[in-house]
């Protein structure tokens, strides 16, 4: 991507509908993502603000889901390696769309990690205050 002017490398998964993990010069950011009329997005990460302009809009578009949920069952994974911090809720609990799960710290930041679809939780896999690495399966929603 450009930056201000400048090619910067930058690392970004989708963790939840319009919620991304970015990795910039070594850092890790969740953002928030909003379309605005104009075409442009807003990204927002803790209190900071910014907007973004996608040099081809298909590119987004093709892969952006917005109200679309995912289907069947879900294995919720940790974006990246930390610790569990707050499970946010048990099994059995029904839960909507972008419904925080599970908070993880990683880097001195809390990173809160939503559900892809409504459904109930089938099992919660992770306990407060263990240490994950990235990729691991933190709970199943079905």
């Amino acid at each position: 991507m450009t930056l201000d002017g400048r090619p910067v490398a930058v690392d970004a998964v989708e963790i939840a509908p319009n919620t991304l993990s970015v990795l910039l010069d070594g850092q890790s950011f969740e953002i928030s993502v909003t379309p605005s009329p104009d075409g442009r997005l807003k990204l927002q990460t803790g209190s900071q603000e910014f907007t973004a302009e996608v040099s081809d809009p298909r590119a987004w578009s093709g892969r952006h889901h917005g109200n679309v949920e995912a289907e069947g069952r879900q294995q919720i994974v940790a974006p990246m390696p930390g610790k569990v911090v707050h499970l946010l809720v048990k099994a059995g609990d029904y839960v909507e769309a972008g419904q925080g799960l599970v908070v993880i710290e990683a880097m001195k930041m809390q990173n809160e990690i939503r559900s892809p679809k409504g459904g109930t939780v089938e099992r919660v896999l992770a306990k407060a205050g263990q240490p994950v690495n990235a990729g691991e399966v933190l709970c199943i929603v079905t």
